[in-house]
């Protein structure tokens, strides 16, 4: 059967079903501390067995440009996604980029549909199922929305009786479990040929590595990936962005309000800060994350360039052009200035504007490039994997072209 070409690149379609799995927020290091602390016997095994890997993310570290870079096999230069919230320059107006409107390439999904396969998705947020599902013949919902999910709308319904688990909150580790269990019931059921299944960060901006909350939460999900395993898929998985504490000593956030500083500098109205962060779930981040950008032209942008680059806790100013060389994105999508700030530290517009009130721990969050590093495992042996740096959009790639297959029971046996 002849591979499938999407957006230059070539897919394999593989004999046994194939669930590619974008665990949100999930850095490297909580795999190997919940394996370490025996909490994930299946995830230890897949850590342990010469398939695990560390690649990046697209930057900025957001659920959207990734979750679209894993689904297209390409950066957002390509694609168009580069952040969950912009501002477009033709409306005039700072809108959501979850309209697939916005969307400039097919997906790995909607082509695998096209050629005659079984495709599903599933998403813990509604804000991904519809750039997920662009032009997608086959089943997608959103556990969020998964009452509302319609055989017409979904190619689905009925889903909370399927699933067996009642609709959880937006703001629970519930609904990552939803997004596992509605998997493994479709592979029972439906035996999908390619599965994709995206979880919310909800946990990951609560719990750092190897802390309690953090180990019962990939608890959970190592019984979810080993019943998948033992019903025949291949797995692979992934992660849009990693996740770093972002706090001063005494716990509270710590913030660098650029349009506060900007209109210190400039004067007010001279210069527009969008945080790509920002979409309808702000509770557990208050849309504080590590990436800005900055509109102001002119004299005024060097300006505050210069300004910004001597500020503690920035690790980057760069110029729109250099900023979308550098991290593949589209430059009509991004304003004249990129800023990201340094490990520990957010970016947020003016403290008026961010209601922090949601925040009952310290504060957990991501967008820059220290949070790049994501894993990428299977549960196959990879073969022929081409050298070079690994993209967390390289995972379909990977899965189609470069898996041995399993080995037969009574092989395994004899080498353990």
């Amino acid at each position: 059967m002849s591979p499938i070409e999407v957006n230059g690149r070539a897919y394999a379609r593989t004999s046994e079903p194939l669930v590619v799995v974008c665990v949100d927020g999930c850095e490297y290091d909580y795999l190997t501390q919940a394996a370490q602390a025996g909490a994930t016997p299946y995830l230890a095994k897949l850590l342990s067995g010469g398939s695990a890997f560390q690649g990046d993310c697209v930057v900025p570290s957001f659920t959207n440009p990734n979750n679209l870079s894993i689904v297209t096999g390409v950066p957002p230069s390509v694609h168009g996604i580069c952040g969950n919230y912009f501002y477009d320059r033709e409306a005039g107006a700072e809108v959501m980029m979850n309209d697939p409107k916005y969307l400039r390439s097919g997906t790995i999904l909607a082509a695998f549909a096209d050629a005659g396969a079984k495709v599903a998705v599933v998403t813990a947020k509604d804000k991904l199922r519809t750039l997920l599902g662009h032009r997608l013949k086959g089943i997608c919902f959103s556990a969020e929305k998964a009452a509302e999910a319609t055989v017409a709308g979904n190619g689905i319904g009925d889903v909370p009786d399927l699933v067996g688990m009642p609709v959880p909150s937006v703001y629970s580790a519930e609904l990552s479990e939803f997004v596992f269990a509605a998997g493994v019931k479709l592979l029972e059921t439906r035996r999908p040929d390619l599965m994709y299944l995206s979880t919310t960060d909800y946990i990951q901006h609560k719990f750092a590595p190897g802390t309690a909350g953090a180990n019962a939460f990939y608890a959970m999900m190592d019984r979810y990936l080993s019943r998948l395993d033992a019903l025949g898929a291949i797995v692979a998985l992934t992660a849009d962005h990693g996740m770093n504490a972002k706090t001063l000593p005494d716990g509270r956030p710590n913030v660098v309000y650029l349009q506060d500083e900007i209109d210190a500098l400039l004067g007010p109205g001279r210069a527009r800060v969008i945080l790509p962060i920002t979409d309808p779930y702000v509770v557990h981040h208050g849309a504080l994350g590590s990436f800005a950008t900055i509109y102001v032209e002119g004299e005024a942008r060097d300006r505050v360039a210069s300004h910004l680059s001597g500020r503690e806790g920035i690790e980057l100013v760069l110029h729109n052009a250099e900023a979308c060389r550098r991290f593949e994105l589209p430059p009509e999508r991004v304003g004249d200035l990129v800023v990201v700030a340094t490990r520990h530290v957010v970016l947020g517009t003016s403290a008026a504007r961010h209601d922090l009130s949601g925040l009952d721990v310290p504060l957990r969050s991501h967008g820059g490039v220290s949070e790049q590093v994501v894993p990428l495992l299977f549960n196959r042996p990879v073969t022929g994997l081409p050298a070079g740096r690994l993209r967390n959009f390289d995972i379909l790639s990977i899965a189609t072209n470069h898996l041995a297959a399993r080995m037969p029971a009574a092989a395994a046996a004899a080498h353990p």
